[in-house]
């Protein structure tokens, strides 16, 4: 099923006018809840609780919402202007949903129809994204670590981020489906477990062989040989190769890096922004302390940066750039 969609009625069918639905991450691996989204409120609401989530599957919803707002405030020029702002801003870190809802306000003068087109084309944009970068990635891993390696994998990076397939989830799908994996470990990533509860969970739908393990033993495990390579997701690449992800990343990378292993990002073409030219730019999300603890006050920044110099190689749905060969986004 889709992560995120256009529904108009009981069957799931597209059309013109209808509301949003989506899983509710939150709620997993408990429970498959699918939340019906009517209003730019209730949206920009499950974009902040993490609801929905992940850099592609956040465009898809940024473009929806524009949809829904230009449907919410037809006869309210003022309110649709700051519902649109109200979207592109829900969370600041990932370059995907400003992009997604500025890409469909573009057409906010052609009327709701042609609004709801491009949030469409946003879509199929994502799905075919990750269909490329699933065959990409895979050969890329192949290609570096040789037949059957072990990866380590951070946040959650499957079909929930993106709409089907996933970023570097999907690459470990397709290696799955050719018999050309020997296993995962993906890393818990406190403090919401998006790894032990997300992650996990479409692992154990696909029959993929995998262990958890809590964040701070990925380094650990890399030098101790049990990892050939770590493959990971991004919300927004720079200009200059920074990649900006989940918390914990970049101490992923430096364990890479010490047990001289491949660093693999897997992100759309849409994740890469050439007008940020590197990651102290970038506004990282600090979300609540009660995400963390009751006890006392807490540090709790959502997003990491990790250096170019870190990264071997950026896996898009177009090409392979090679940060260890001295190429650029």
């Amino acid at each position: 099923m889709r992560t995120i969609d256009w529904v108009t009625d009981a069957s799931g069918h597209g059309g013109d006018a209808g509301w949003i639905e989506l899983i509710d991450q939150t709620a997993l691996p408990g429970e498959l809840r699918v939340l019906r989204i009517a209003t730019v409120a209730e949206l920009v609401a499950a974009i902040r609780s993490l609801a929905v989530r992940g850099a592609p599957a956040l465009g898809v919803a940024g473009a929806f919402g524009v949809a829904l707002a230009a449907r919410q405030f037809a006869a309210d020029p003022a309110g649709l202007a700051a519902a649109v702002h109200a979207i592109e801003t829900a969370r600041p870190t990932a370059v995907n949903l400003a992009s997604g809802a500025r890409r469909a306000a573009a057409l906010l003068p052609r009327g709701p129809h042609a609004v709801l087109r491009e949030a469409y084309a946003v879509r199929d944009e994502e799905i075919a994204s990750s269909e490329a970068m699933a065959v990409r990635g895979a050969e890329l891993v192949s290609e570096l670590c040789g037949p059957r390696p072990r990866l380590l994998t951070h946040c959650n990076t499957g079909g929930l981020c993106t709409v089907t397939i996933g970023t570097a989830l999907g690459v470990v799908g397709e290696l799955h489906r050719r018999g050309a994996l020997a296993g995962v470990i993906a890393s818990e990533t406190r403090p919401l477990l998006q790894g032990a509860r997300l992650t996990a969970w479409e692992l154990a739908r696909w029959g993929v062989e995998f262990r958890v393990a809590v964040d701070s033993a990925g380094p650990f495990l890399m030098a101790r040989g049990e990892v050939d390579a770590v493959i990971l997701g991004a919300d927004r690449i720079c200009a200059n190769g920074d990649v900006v992800n989940k918390i914990g990343t970049f101490a992923h990378a430096l364990g890479a890096r010490r047990a001289g292993l491949p660093f693999l990002v897997v992100a759309p073409e849409s994740t890469v922004d050439p007008g940020t030219p590197g990651g102290s730019a970038v506004e990282i999300e600090d979300r609540g302390a009660d995400e963390v603890t009751a006890l006392s006050d807490a540090v709790n920044p959502a997003f990491d940066v990790t250096p170019h110099d870190l990264v071997t190689a950026i896996v898009t749905d177009r090409r392979v750039i090679r940060l260890d060969r001295g190429e650029k986004p």
